[in-house]
């Protein structure tokens, strides 16, 4: 019998979150990758809370325009700045069970551009 393509993407993610954890002083980068918007969140599991966040909706009107892939790179970059007034520098990357190719890659190169370290 064939899994389903959800099914699969569920087994990746408990796979990644088995080995996937983090601190307060080296949070979890989690990517949630929605039918519409991406949702970032920097996570302590320690602790069970999320440290920082970001999501589509906080870009400006004319970063909205953009194409899904820059916007995903702006996004990265901005969760990447508030990260820094937190005082937070290095992250363990968590893609979610998705694949590290489009919006997701896009979101690590604009986090990395935007001062955070892998």
């Amino acid at each position: 019998m064939k899994r389903s393509k959800l099914f699969r993407k569920t087994l990746r993610r408990r796979r990644i979150r088995a080995s996937v954890s983090g601190t307060a002083s080296i949070p979890r980068f989690s990517v949630f990758r929605g039918a519409k918007r991406l949702f970032l969140q920097l996570i302590d599991d320690t602790a069970a809370r999320t440290l920082v966040s970001a999501q589509e909706g906080e870009l400006s009107e004319k970063d909205q325009k953009e194409t899904k892939t820059q916007r995903a790179h702006l996004l990265g970059k901005l969760l990447a700045n508030k990260a820094g007034a937190v005082g937070i520098k290095v992250v363990v990357f968590d893609r979610g069970g998705n694949a590290y190719h489009g919006r997701i890659k896009a979101v690590a190169e604009g986090a990395r551009e935007g001062g955070l370290q892998f």
